[in-house]
């Protein structure tokens, strides 16, 4: 059986005492309550504070839970919410588009999958939670870099890679797609990323009405696109999906 690493016991201890109590704590009372010496606690702090989980009070010289884990924890529950929130729509957007939907946030300078919904047939499909996607050439990465200024920032110091040969990577010509993804509230990706594949998607605002990530569908571009052009009624329907998250997430309508 596998031991635990006690620096991390201590560590992942000092941090539910710190969470528990309603004042922030010194040394010695952090230190006394997890039976550790002095100097041992005090190592486990520092790197605590370096990392951002922990803060120290300049005057006082007391610890208090850091800005980090916070933000941590905040991404998490917004993850959830997000996700829990869009499961009846994803699936209705399954059925009446006949694609393969995908749920997408902001994660490393990249789109990282938090949901999959199968397209509605008998084919072999394989599930894409937890695959990351680029920002600057699928549907849901663009979406999110036209409406999220952090994810703006992340696609334009990325490496923009040509992975066909419609892929945009001039920056010129990238932040023409974002103000026309912004000017008609959806994005596409036809074969930019893969080859014979289409995809479309718009963006999930919540109650702040700030950008909390993007949904989608894609599948093979003859299925997507008819005399040319990408399906109206496709586009409309992820468009409808995207509102009805938001609505659900207490964004009003848009």
């Amino acid at each position: 059986m596998a031991r635990n690493i006690q620096s991390l016991e201590r560590a992942a201890a000092m941090l539910r005492l710190l969470a528990g109590g309603e004042r922030r704590l010194g040394l010695s009372d952090i230190a006394s309550s997890l039976g550790l010496a002095k100097g041992t606690a005090h190592g486990i702090l520092r790197t605590l504070q370096q990392e951002g989980f922990v803060e120290q009070d300049d005057a006082s010289g007391r610890y208090q839970l850091g800005a980090e884990l916070l933000r941590l924890g905040t991404t998490y529950l917004d993850v959830h919410e997000l996700r829990a929130r869009a499961l009846v729509w994803t699936d209705d957007l399954a059925r009446s588009s006949g694609e393969s939907v995908y749920l997408g946030v902001l994660h490393q300078q990249g789109v990282l999958i938090v949901h999959h919904v199968f397209r509605p047939d008998d084919s072999r499909q394989v599930l894409e939670i937890g695959a990351m996607q680029p920002l600057h050439s699928t549907a849901l990465g663009k979406v999110l870099s036209a409406y999220d200024p952090v994810a703006h920032s992340e696609a334009l110091e990325a490496d923009r890679k040509a992975f066909t040969d419609r892929t945009v990577c001039d920056l010129d010509a990238f932040e023409h797609l974002l103000d026309l993804t912004r000017a008609r509230g959806y994005a596409a990706d036809v074969e930019e990323t893969w080859e014979g594949v289409a995809s479309l998607a718009a963006p999930i605002h919540d109650r702040r009405r700030m950008p909390v990530g993007a949904v989608g569908i894609a599948g093979a571009v003859e299925r997507l696109r008819r005399d040319g052009e990408l399906r109206p009624e496709l586009i409309a329907a992820v468009r409808d999906c995207a509102r009805a998250v938001s609505r659900d997430l207490g964004a009003g309508r848009f």
